[in-house]
């Protein structure tokens, strides 16, 4: 065998190294088919403006301990929330999205948000603090708190609010569309003149919140000429509040309007949506719900996780959400196969990872069940909540929800 591979070596040459260059031809015909491939799905993937919402740190009137009714009222950041805004940043950053790829930063008139938006900023730029600046942060009036009239800067458990309004009126104020306090008289200490409102609901709040989007935001994303990045490929950061990211949110996923006050916006946490610009909509994959639907991806660690709790306790909005996508045949019961195959489907999403908490808990909830095990609604829910204590390691949650596409 040797002898004869050493002949035809030394008597056909030319064939051997024909053959040689036809393989090396076929290889690096294949890489750069393969190259190319993979540079238009990249293309296609990345073809899409990113805007991000991020809700301002903890405020000093937004603790456990001080929970007012804050609106227009310009508090600060407490020390928590400023160490929330820059850990914000970083989990930006170690994502991908650094501050000099941030074409412009929209925030509110108000010191907690402004504030927020420089230190998510700073922390995105990292050692490279050259890369962004102030110059590129936009103030809006429009996405200022709601206004909460004449309650406005009163503490929310204050016993004087129950026996002057009772309890179902201050529920309806905060918990409808378009329930509203009596206004602010001109004499009240947090009076601040026009474009500031008397009151406003919840309605109210997202009319304004959407004006500015379409005024000012998704003019900056789509049409601006002098920008650094294409219009296809722009990074927009939103710092704002509680009422007018949720109005938002309610906006770009058409939230029904008597699911808007149930959407929960934490402290800090990053909330990602991927935009065509031909269409000006959201292009991320929902998840599908009687109850609601998203296009948002939230950016999740082991820092923030336990903000967006509330987001997957009983009767949670992401919760019913992923329980009806997974439930394929509506007999309202879950299997591990069902749960696993409704996972893959939502791995399959181009435009972004899927980088949501509910991801890592159906996760969980799946790998604990026992097979031919099934799970009801409210079981589903149970374990929804056990599983989200549980996400505090690092690593657990980088193994359950920040994988590659397959």
């Amino acid at each position: 065998f040797f002898f004869k591979k050493m002949v035809m070596s030394l008597t056909f040459p030319a064939w051997r190294n024909s053959l040689v260059s036809s393989k090396t031809a076929k290889v690096q015909s294949f890489r750069l088919a393969s190259a190319t491939s993979m540079s238009l799905l990249l293309k296609q993937r990345r073809e899409a403006s990113t805007l991000i919402l991020l809700r301002h740190g903890q405020s000093v009137w937004n603790g456990q301990e001080n929970r007012r009714f804050t609106g227009w009222c310009d508090v600060p950041l407490t020390v928590r929330g400023r160490v929330e805004a820059v850990g914000a940043g970083q989990l930006l950053r170690s994502r991908g999205y650094k501050a000099k790829n941030v074409d412009v930063a929209f925030t509110s008139e108000l010191q907690r948000a402004h504030e927020t938006c420089e230190l998510a900023l700073a922390s995105m730029a990292g050692a490279e603090q050259h890369t962004w600046s102030s110059e590129r942060i936009r103030r809006d009036w429009r996405l200022n708190e709601r206004h909460y009239g004449c309650v406005q800067g009163l503490k929310k458990d204050d016993p004087r609010l129950q026996e002057v309004y009772g309890e179902e009126r201050l529920t309806e104020w905060r918990r409808s569309m378009h329930g509203k306090p009596p206004p602010m008289e001109r004499a009240h200490e947090y009076w601040r003149p026009p474009p500031a409102p008397l009151t406003e609901s919840l309605a109210d709040c997202q009319s304004r919140a959407i004006e500015c989007f379409k005024d000012a935001i998704a003019t900056a994303m789509f049409d601006e000429e002098d920008l650094p990045t294409p219009p296809d490929l722009r990074t927009v950061i939103v710092v704002a509040h509680a009422n007018t990211i949720r109005s938002l949110m309610a906006a770009f996923d058409e939230v029904p309007e008597e699911l808007v006050p149930k959407l929960h916006v934490p402290n800090s946490v990053p909330i990602l949506y991927r935009f065509d610009r031909s269409t000006r909509k959201p292009v991320s994959r929902k998840l599908q719900s009687a109850a609601g639907e998203s296009h948002a991806r939230w950016l999740i660690s082991a820092e923030n996780h336990h903000a967006v709790r509330e987001a997957v306790q009983s009767g949670g909005i992401l919760t019913r959400a992923l329980f009806e996508k997974f439930d394929k045949d509506n007999d309202r019961i879950l299997t591990v196969a069902e749960i696993n195959a409704g996972l893959s489907e939502l791995l399959k999403d181009d435009e972004h990872p899927p980088d949501c908490v509910v991801l890592a808990v159906a996760k969980e909830i799946a790998r604990e069940m026992s097979h031919g095990e099934e799970i009801t609604l409210s079981e589903f829910e149970r374990r929804a909540m056990m599983a989200s204590k549980d996400l505090h390691d690092q690593w657990v949650f980088s193994n359950s929800i920040n994988e590659p596409f397959p």
